[in-house]
């Protein structure tokens, strides 16, 4: 089927640059969050990350205006009902997931394919709480999602393949790249890079180095863009630690057990960047160390 309309659950991080590429990409794009103000921020971000791109060449200003004239927010989750795509871009907790499909079920199409941006969570699982399994995929785009080039496509085991074509097709108009992964805990990119993570955790856990030459030894002998516990900063450090629950729970290999660092921060509130603190501390003009 032809996708034309798309429907975001969640203005967040994620949400808004979901919405952000799909309606450049010349989709109509309906968010829906649990504040206004949280719609309101999100279309403010999305107009001035655009307007970057216009800066810098990569987008008309005619592109940016009728891009943001295809953005609309509703406070009603039943209001997405109407549209052919709909990804639930939500906090990384099953329970709300599924409330939240639960919630829109009465509302559908008969047509509509539902997705999650999980990128952990078990598709086949949240899909059979639904009332079109066939009908539903795990669409896990990276973060930030106006940059990465990655879209992985995850099918669960009632995944039909109309269904898998039609989102592969959209991953393409995006200007994208699809990865196909099998639903096992993680998939791809976090089964490899949350362990790694976890691993520079146990380092500073353990006294090998301390954050700013763990990181530096990753940028500067791995060739590494980012160090993993800046890297996790920017992820947040909840999120490495439900991903790290979910591979340890999921696999039973003591291998992924979260280092008790990582949970401590996250006990804390150190979460990253969002919060202002985790492996560093952004108060100031440049990061600082935490430990």
């Amino acid at each position: 089927m032809e996708i034309q309309s798309v429907g975001i659950v969640g203005a967040g991080q994620m949400g808004n640059g979901i919405a952000h590429v799909f309606a450049l990409a010349g989709y109509d794009v309906l968010m829906t969050d649990i504040s206004q103000d949280s719609l309101d921020k999100a279309i403010a971000l999305i107009d001035r990350n655009i307007e970057r791109q216009v800066a810098r060449g990569k987008v008309t200003a005619e592109a940016k205006a009728a891009a943001m004239a295809r953005i609309g927010s509703t406070l009603t989750l039943a209001d997405l009902g109407a549209c052919d795509l709909i990804i639930e871009a939500a906090t990384e907790r099953e329970t709300v997931k599924n409330a939240i499909f639960e919630d829109l079920l009465p509302h559908l199409k008969p047509h509509t394919i539902l997705t999650s941006n999980t990128s952990s969570i078990s598709i086949t699982r949240l899909a059979s709480r639904t009332d079109r399994p066939e009908k539903f995929m795990g669409f896990h785009f990276m973060n930030p999602v106006p940059v990465m080039q990655l879209v992985e496509l995850i099918r669960g085991i009632a995944t039909d393949k109309a269904t898998y074509e039609t989102l592969s097709g959209v991953v393409t108009r995006l200007g994208k790249t699809a990865a196909s992964a099998e639903d096992f805990p993680a998939f791809i990119v976090n089964r490899i890079l949350m362990p790694m993570i976890n691993e520079a955790v146990y380092t500073l856990y353990e006294g090998v180095g301390n954050v700013r030459s763990i990181d530096e030894s990753l940028k500067l002998g791995a060739n590494h863009p980012m160090g993993p516990l800046e890297l996790a900063d920017f992820i947040g450090l909840d999120t490495c630690l439900a991903i790290m629950n979910v591979l340890h729970e999921g696999l039973a290999d003591t291998k992924y057990r979260p280092c008790p660092l990582l949970t401590k921060y996250v006990e804390a509130g150190w979460l990253g960047r969002k919060t202002g603190r985790g492996f560093y501390d952004y108060s100031g003009a440049v990061p600082v160390p935490t430990r």
